[in-house]
């Protein structure tokens, strides 16, 4: 317990014991005294702590004052041996700046040797050019007298064969460029023949390999069918049962197809005619269910055709999915699968459009193979090519800007392809390979014997057409269509036309026929000049 407190304690004891005056001075007193003897202890610890903080103080100033020598001694040294360093890295950077002053000089100096002897060399040769100089005047002006000496003798050389072919010099002048000209059409025209001549030969052997190579790696089946789809019956009575009480029911069907069903006289047979070949096809189907069920009536033929056209939607996406499979072709939008699957029921001119572009595809991959491009660019164009059919009965315009259009809005990015199928029929200018590939794989393929048919009217007006035309060329006698339509043999009068001119005569010819006539694959055109010979024996 601290002094003062046992003190003031020891205070209220006596207090407690004496009477109030003596217990207020002993407390007065005991107050004093406790205040006396703290002061006292209180002064004696501080003095002790001032005492001990200045002895610390002391310690810590001397051990920095040692400190701080030491640190100054190791900052002259540090600073001595850094001096020392620089100072040998200055010298060693001033002697290499020496070494490279001293080759410099050296350098320049034989520059300037070399410029000296240059200079020596200019010199002689200046002095050459003056020598030669003055002799080339001298044989100018020798030049200049032999001119005017040929000049005199021309003019009168000129006077003497105007005197002896009464002829001027204009005159006889536009003789000899008529000759010349006449020569030289002559001669260009044999050259062009024969240069023509060996790059079609060089070409057709070229193209007639890759053609046929095309060909022979890939063959395809080819369906016919027109806009007209034929249901077969089993009796007569059947007619009537579709056509129902005042024609509901072929109504019916008629209203949930939209397609139009005909009823005629034709025995065993109801024919089902529509532009759109998917509703003919459900149209079709329909009336075989109901035909095959017996039932028929307005509520049976809406369940029908429902039925029939989820099949066909289903059947619309599996071909398309198969095709896509078949051609190995990647990241086509599903709208775009839907559509080649819908061309699975188009056809055009008999050929089954579906199977014609896997046919194009395959082609144009072997062609691109061969000519050292991307064969799977350019299967991906040939398939696409003629998707616009899939809704070319929908949307107004050409199938090829159809498609283009269709392929660019669902997410085909790639401008080859779009090019490939908005010009392969060259409705907008070629801005890659591919598209002529593909136009030559769609010749190639509608082209060849049975992929397409053609009315026999429609046939023998093209024959007709194609004669009629090589007839009208000049100098021709008789023209002949041969090998159904592929070739057209002319014949010319060998008196009016020369070998070149019948060259001439054929490419006259085959731009007509390109320009004029529209046709499948190609037509050759046979110029033939021929001289009889006839003589009488008696």
């Amino acid at each position: 317990m601290p002094l003062g407190m046992h003190i003031q304690t020891t205070a209220a004891m006596v207090l407690a014991a004496t009477d109030g005056w003596t217990i207020a001075f002993a407390a007065l007193v005991g107050v004093l005294i406790g205040g006396a003897l703290g002061f006292f202890v209180l002064r004696f610890v501080v003095r002790g702590s001032v005492d001990k903080a200045r002895a610390e103080a002391d310690g810590v100033r001397e051990q920095a004052r040692v400190e701080a020598d030491a640190f100054t001694k190791q900052a002259q040294l540090d600073g001595q041996r850094a001096a020392g360093e620089h100072r040998q890295r200055v010298e060693t950077e001033l002697a290499e700046s020496r070494s490279d002053l001293k080759k410099d000089l050296d350098r320049l100096q034989r520059r300037e040797d070399a410029l000296d002897q240059k200079s020596d060399r200019i010199g002689d040769r200046e002095r050459d050019l003056d020598q030669r100089r003055d002799d080339v005047a001298a044989r100018a002006t020798a030049l200049e007298e032999r001119a005017s000496a040929i000049d005199t003798r021309e003019l009168e050389i000129t006077a003497e064969l105007e005197r002896v072919a009464s002829l001027s010099v204009d005159e006889a002048r536009d003789q000899l460029l008529a000759r010349v000209e006449a020569d030289a059409q002559e001669q260009a025209m044999s050259l062009r023949r024969s240069i023509v001549e060996q790059a079609q030969a060089d070409a057709r052997r070229e193209s007639r390999e890759i053609t046929l190579m095309a060909i022979q790696r890939f063959a395809a089946e080819h369906v016919a069918e027109g806009t007209v789809r034929s249901v077969k019956i089993q009796s007569e009575d059947m007619k009537g049962r579709v056509i129902g009480r005042e024609g509901r029911n072929i109504r019916a069907i008629e209203r949930a197809t939209g397609a139009d069903v005909l009823v005629d006289d034709t025995p065993g047979i109801i024919s089902v005619s529509c532009f759109d070949p998917i509703r003919r096809v459900i149209a079709g189907e329909s009336l075989q269910r109901l035909v095959e069920d017996g039932r028929v009536h307005p509520s049976r033929i809406e369940e029908i055709v429902e039925s029939v056209k989820a099949s066909v939607e289903e059947r619309i996406r599996e071909q398309g999915q198969a095709v896509v499979a078949e051609c190995r072709i990647r990241g086509l939008h599903p709208n775009i699968v839907e559509a080649l699957g819908k061309l699975h029921f188009r056809t055009s001119y008999g050929q089954n459009v579906l199977r014609h572009s896997v046919e194009v595809a395959s082609l144009s991959q072997v062609i691109a193979d061969c000519l050292g491009l991307d064969g799977a660019i350019a299967r991906r164009c040939g398939l696409l090519h003629d998707i616009g059919k899939a809704m070319d009965h929908e949307v107004e315009g050409g199938h090829p800007a159809i498609g283009m259009e269709f392929c660019r809005r669902n997410g085909e990015k790639n401008e080859v392809v779009l090019n490939a199928v908005g010009g392969h029929h060259s409705d907008i200018p070629a801005t890659s390979p591919y598209t002529p590939i593909v136009m030559a794989a769609d010749a190639i393929s509608g082209a060849r014997p049975g992929a397409r048919r053609e009315s026999m009217e429609q046939y023998v007006q093209r024959l007709r057409q194609l004669e009629a035309l090589a007839a009208e060329e000049a100098s021709v006698k008789e023209a002949y269509a041969v090998q159904a339509g592929r070739e057209i043999r002319v014949i010319v009068d060998s008196g009016q036309c020369t070998d070149d001119e019948s060259f001439a005569i054929a490419e006259r010819i085959a731009a007509r026929v390109e320009e004029e006539m529209t046709f499948p694959g190609e037509i050759k055109v046979t110029v033939l000049r021929e001289t009889r010979a006839e003589a009488t024996a008696r």
